[in-house]
Formats: structure tokens, sequence, C-alpha cells
């Protein structure tokens, strides 16, 4: 698993990891797309009901201060001020009766909401919302 920094002041330890079935699942999803060069990016934003909320979505390049991360030729990007946040966590995809979806074990979150979505690292990351999902 190579890493490899946009900005040198980024933390150089690995700040995300992939599980197997997450990474499966996301080499299904850039197959699908068509387009297999893809990323995914992993951040996190204020809201949500614990504080702070995670998001991901598709990128074809970095941005400044991004840490990439390979998986297996799946390329993660994590922005500078969402590394804070999510140092160390992992990425993991479940399948329920339920749904499925990717989640993210974080162990940063002091706590967080039942939707899965939000959390709180207990620092300032933002005010509490309502669970939209």
């Amino acid at each position: 698993m190579a890493q490899e920094m946009i900005d040198e002041s980024a933390a150089a330890t690995e700040l995300v990891t992939i599980t197997d079935a997450a990474l499966t699942q996301l080499r299904d999803l850039l197959q699908k797309q068509g387009i297999p060069e893809l990323g995914l990016r992993v951040f996190v934003q204020p809201g949500g009901c614990s504080g702070m909320s995670y998001g991901m979505g598709f990128e074809d390049h970095a941005e400044e201060g991004d840490a990439i991360t390979h998986f297996g030729g799946v390329r993660l990007f994590v922005d500078s001020v969402s590394a804070r946040y999510i140092k160390g966590a992992e990425i993991d995809f479940v399948d329920s009766l339920m749904g499925g979806g990717f989640t993210v074990h974080n162990p940063n979150a002091v706590s967080s909401c039942s939707c899965g979505h939000s959390f709180d690292t207990g620092g300032d990351g933002g005010s509490a919302r309502s669970c939209q999902h």
C-alpha cells in the first residue's frame, strides 16, 4: 500500500484504509461508470445529527494538499482538513437486510448517530442537526 503526498505538510502515516469488501464494491462501481481511472474522495463536512458527516464521491484528479493512498489499483483522495478528523479510519462495505452501503469506522469519533453517516470527535467540528438519512 503506497501513499503519495501532494502536500508534504500532510501526515506521513496512512490516513484511511479500505476493507477487501469495500475495495471489491468500489472496483465494481468504477467499472460500471466506464472510467476505471477514477478514484474515491473521502471527506468530512459540518452537519448531520452528531456535528460532522462523511462524504464520498468519485474524483479524477488530486487537489493541492490531498493525500493519495493506493489500494489494489484504486486511489483514495483525502483533503488536509478532512484528514484531521478521519486519520486512521477504515472504509467498509456492509450488506444487510435493510440495505447495504459504504460505511466509515473512525477511531476519532467519540459518538455517532444511528444513521451511520454522522459523528462527533469531541472538538469544534460543527453544530448538530437532525438526521436526514
